[in-house]
């Protein structure tokens, strides 16, 4: 690989690194900023922290088409670094919100600028050739799980001293990674490999109607989309449900989000590649699944905090599951398109994200209220797992489809 394009391959890593940082940074603080500003117990705070997720995750659905089709005709450097600045000044914002209203005003920011991370892997796209892509998707992965070990233990500790310092230590982070852009970060997206804008096909709709015509995408997506659904139970209600059943305090909650993120990280760099290359994409998929499930049973039905800790390393293994669905739909679409799959698969993991707390969090509100006949916190891992086991039928009963260039296993 050229030289430029190793820097480029480690911005992008290091451009997820710091998103990652800067979104788990915040995890351990969010309930007790939304308890300041609303003037709320921990119930209703959990259902307003569901709006929270779910204006986040519906901006990010409408855009993510638009912000990968803008970077399938003007290329991926002015988008990234864009979306970088927008990141900054957004989580300043949050941290001098004075009110829930600013809150929802800069989570709806972040859902725009969030929508970065398709292009992102678009560029990944770009620098891979089809048979390093799922492994250098894991990378990305990898920056994300690293991105959690930093950003939780950072948060939970900022989060003693008070729930606003996690913020500006986010729009600091972002800012720098910013600058680093402007001077290290080429653009990937060949000159040929550009096509023009159409308005048809940056909405999710029109997104969905043009990856049609690339068979077995759609399946994938499918199953995508209930994967995130389950997986997006952790962002959506572990700093509610940790507190809810075994009163966490902010510094073990980030503790346990930053071992859960360092196990994956390792899972991502030592465990993915290997296992892709011995079963194949559609198979560590299903393991990957089958691992998470396995995990939301246990912390359905947890009593005792401590043994959290204990089922946190099968949980990572979970780490298989989108990096090798990535690669299964990266090869099944041809170079001018990559965006558009991207952007495409960030509006479907919103799309599962819009569902989460929407789902989760008045669930988790209803049987952890006060006067709650029946006190069950795991509710939401049990609907997760319901989720996981359609993603899982989805990935077995899907047939083959042709690949650029085929692989083994898919």
């Amino acid at each position: 690989m050229p030289v430029s394009n190793q820097r480029a391959v480690r911005f992008v890593v290091l451009t997820v690194l710091i998103d990652a940082i800067g979104f788990g940074i915040v995890m351990p603080v969010l309930p007790g900023i939304v308890m300041k500003l609303g003037h709320v117990g921990l119930a209703d705070a959990t259902r307003i922290g569901g709006w929270l997720g779910v204006i986040y995750a519906a901006v990010q659905f409408l855009t993510g088409p638009l912000v990968g089709n803008l970077g399938d005709r003007f290329g991926r450097r002015p988008v990234i670094l864009g979306s970088l600045a927008g990141f900054a000044l957004d989580y300043a914002l949050m941290g001098f919100a004075p009110s829930l209203g600013w809150l929802f005003v800069g989570r709806a920011l972040a859902g725009l600028f969030g929508a970065s991370f398709g292009p992102a892997g678009a560029a990944m796209a770009d620098l891979s050739a089809p048979e390093d892509r799922a492994r250098h998707f894991g990378m990305i992965g990898g920056a994300f799980g690293v991105g959690f070990v930093i950003g939780p233990a950072i948060g939970g500790l900022l989060g003693e001293i008070g729930p606003r310092a996690p913020f500006y230590a986010a729009a600091m982070l972002a800012a720098a990674n910013f600058l680093f852009g402007l001077a290290a970060f080429p653009e990937t997206h060949k000159a040929e490999n550009r096509r023009a804008f159409q308005w048809k096909r940056a909405n999710p709709l029109g997104a969905l109607l043009a990856l049609r015509r690339h068979p077995g995408v759609l399946p994938v997506a499918f199953a995508s989309f209930w994967w995130n659904l389950a997986g997006m139970v952790y962002p959506a209600t572990w700093a509610y449900f940790t507190i809810a059943a075994f009163n966490w305090t902010p510094g073990i909650i980030g503790a346990s989000l930053a071992l859960v993120g360092l196990l994956m990280a390792l899972s991502q760099v030592f465990v993915v590649g290997r296992v892709v290359k011995r079963v194949g994409e559609r198979h560590a998929a299903e393991i990957g699944i089958l691992c998470g499930m396995i995990g939301f049973i246990a912390y359905t039905f947890l009593h005792t905090g401590w043994l959290v800790f204990a089922f946190l390393c099968l949980t990572a293994m979970q780490s298989l599951v989108m990096p090798s669905m990535n690669g299964l739909m990266s090869r099944r679409v041809p170079a001018d398109a990559q965006g558009e799959l991207q952007g495409f698969g960030g509006s479907i993991a919103a799309l599962g994200a819009i569902a989460a707390p929407a789902l989760y969090n008045p669930a988790l509100a209803w049987f952890t209220r006060p006067d709650a006949v029946f006190r069950f916190p795991g509710i939401v891992f049990a609907m997760a797992t319901a989720a996981a086991l359609v993603a899982l039928l989805t990935l077995l009963l899907m047939r083959r489809a042709p690949q650029i260039p085929p692989a083994t296993g898919a």
